[in-house]
C-alpha cells in the first residue's frame, strides 16, 4: 500500500519538495498540500501539467487551519513540513498537532531534495528573513562578473500566479516583470538583478529551471529567500546573519541548519547594531560551526533628497516579509528617517484598508511601520489607498523597488536604497577568489 502524505507549505519548499521526491515516487500518494503564511496560495490546485503522471487530476491545496481533518479525511500516514522562518517551539507545536491527530510528522534533509548541477553554484542563504541576502547576492555577481564569469541568478521560489505558465521564468529585461504578471515582492527580487544587467530565473519547476540557466552560465548563484535552504548542492554556501535579532540563529528552522552548512558567514548591519549583539552572533558561529570563515559587512543606505525629511511627520515603507514572517520592528525607511531628522513616524494603522488591515490584525507587532504588501493587484490597490489616506508630509519608501512605479502616491515621497559593504578582511574577493580554486 501507498504511504499517504500531506505536504505543509507557502507556496515553494513544499512544491520544490513533492517534484525532487514525491512527484513520480509510487510508493507515496501526496493526497493534499496545506498553505499558510502567503494570502490567496489556498483553495487552489498543484495542476496536474506539473504533478505528473501519478496525479492526472492535480493536487487540491487546502487552508493550513483544516490540517487536523484531513489528516483524518485522507488517513494521512505522513505530514512533510516544507516552509521556512519559523521559530523551533512553532515546528514542534505543528508537530503535535500531526501526531496527535494520528499521523508521522517529518522534514525533509539536503540529500533528497537538492538538485546537482553541471556547473559550479554559490548559494546565498540566511538565518532569518531581512537579514541582507540580496545585497550579499548582488555583491557576489558584481565580483564573479568582474573576473570574467559569466552568472546567471536563481531565485527561490516565489509562485503567486498561474504555476503552470510560471513553471520556468527567465527576467532579463524590466518588460519582463510585465509579461510574468509580477507581484511586488516578486519585484523587489527581480528587479535589482535586472537593472545591473542581470539575469535571473524563478518559477515552480526548479530541475527544468537549472537546465535552462546551466546554458547560458558559467557559475550560478542561488539566491535564497526566507532562510530556507539551497535547492541546489552549492561548491560555496553562504550564510548571512542579523545582529539585530541576536540569537535567532539558533532557534529558527532551517535558519541554524544554513549556519551549520556555511562556508562562509557574513554578520551583516554592524554599522548599526549593539557590539554586544555583533559579539552574541559571533560566538553562536563559534559554537556550531567554527571552520567558517566569518566576514563583517555593513549595509549603508542612499537617498535622494534626504534635505526633505529633516522636521517632518513621516511614513515609513518597509519591505513587507521582512517586517511579516520575518519579525524585523524596522528597516531601511526608520534608518534613514532617524538619520536624517525626521520630527516623528506616522501609525499608518488609522488609515488602512482592506488587506492591509488584515495583515495587521495577523502581524499586530508590526506597529507604525507600513508593509509594503503586494501579493496580487487588490493588495497593491490597498496598499496605494492606505498610503494616500495617511496624513503625513513626507513617505520613506525602504523597499528594494521604487514604489512610484507600481502605485500613485498622492504626497512627497522619498526612495531609500542599501547595498553590502563588507568591512575589513577577510572580504569576499579574496575569499571566492580562494575557494573557487
Amino acid at each position: 500500500m501507498k504511504t499517504k502524505v500531506i505536504i505543509m507549505g507557502a507556496a515553494g519548499r513544499d512544491f520544490h519538495n513533492f517534484n525532487t521526491y514525491f512527484r513520480d515516487n509510487e510508493q507515496y500518494e501526496v493526497v493534499a498540500f496545506t498553505a499558510t503564511q502567503i494570502p490567496n496560495i489556498d483553495d487552489r490546485k498543484y495542476p496536474a501539467q506539473l504533478a505528473g503522471k501519478l496525479y492526472p487530476n492535480g493536487i487540491d491545496i487546502y487552508p493550513e487551519q483544516e490540517l487536523t481533518d484531513l489528516i483524518k479525511k485522507f488517513k494521512v500516514d505522513e505530514v512533510i513540513f516544507s516552509y521556512s522562518d519559523v521559530p523551533y517551539d512553532y515546528v514542534m507545536n505543528h508537530s503535535a498537532v500531526v501526531n496527535a491527530a494520528g499521523a508521522d510528522f517529518k522534514v525533509m534533509g539536503p540529500d533528497r531534495t537538492m538538485l546537482k548541477s553541471d556547473k559550479p553554484v554559490i548559494a546565498v542563504c540566511a538565518v532569518r528573513t531581512g537579514s541582507g541576502k540580496s545585497q550579499t547576492t548582488r555583491r557576489v555577481i558584481e565580483i564573479l562578473q568582474e573576473s570574467g564569469k559569466k552568472v546567471v541568478a536563481v531565485r527561490h521560489p516565489m509562485p503567486y500566479g498561474n504555476l503552470v505558465e510560471q513553471k520556468v521564468q527567465r527576467f532579463a529585461n524590466l518588460s519582463d516583470l510585465d509579461k510574468h504578471q509580477c507581484t511586488i515582492e516578486e519585484r523587489e527580487e527581480y528587479e535589482p538583478h535586472i537593472v545591473r544587467g542581470n539575469v535571473i530565473y524563478a518559477g515552480v519547476d526548479y530541475e527544468a529551471i537549472l537546465r535552462e540557466a546551466e546554458k547560458e552560465a558559467d557559475i550560478i548563484v542561488w539566491d535564497g529567500g526566507n532562510n530556507d535552504l539551497p535547492f541546489y548542492k552549492p561548491d560555496i554556501h553562504i550564510t548571512v546573519l542579523d545582529p539585530h535579532r541576536p540569537g535567532d540563529e539558533l532557534f529558527y528552522y532551517p535558519g541554524e541548519a544554513n549556519l551549520r552548512m556555511a562556508d562562509i558567514v557574513i554578520i551583516n548591519k554592524i554599522d548599526t547594531a549593539d557590539s554586544e549583539d555583533i559579539r552574541t552572533v559571533r560566538e553562536s558561529v563559534f559554537e556550531v560551526n567554527p571552520k567558517a570563515i566569518i566576514i563583517e559587512a555593513a549595509s549603508p543606505i542612499f537617498i535622494d533628497d534626504y534635505e526633505l525629511i529633516r522636521g517632518k511627520r513621516v511614513l515609513a515603507v518597509e519591505d513587507g516579509p521582512t517586517l511579516t514572517h520575518g519579525e524585523m520592528n524596522y528597516g531601511a525607511a526608520v534608518v534613514a528617517a532617524e538619520k536624517f531628522g525626521a520630527l516623528e513616524l506616522v501609525d499608518p494603522r488609522p488609515y488602512t484598508v482592506g488587506t492591509i488591515t488584515k495583515t495587521y490584525e495577523k502581524y499586530p507587532e508590526i506597529g507604525t511601520l507600513l508593509p509594503a504588501m503586494g501579493y496580487g493587484d487588490q493588495q497593491i490597490r490597498d496598499l496605494e489607498k492606505t498610503i494616500n489616506q495617511t496624513e503625513c508630509d513626507i513617505v520613506i519608501i525602504g523597499t528594494p523597488i521604487d514604489l512610484r512605479k507600481l502605485i500613485t502616491i498622492n504626497k512627497p515621497a522619498v526612495r531609500v536604497t542599501y547595498e553590502l559593504q563588507e568591512i575589513g578582511k577577510p572580504d569576499l574577493r579574496e575569499t571566492l577568489k580562494k575557494l573557487l580554486k
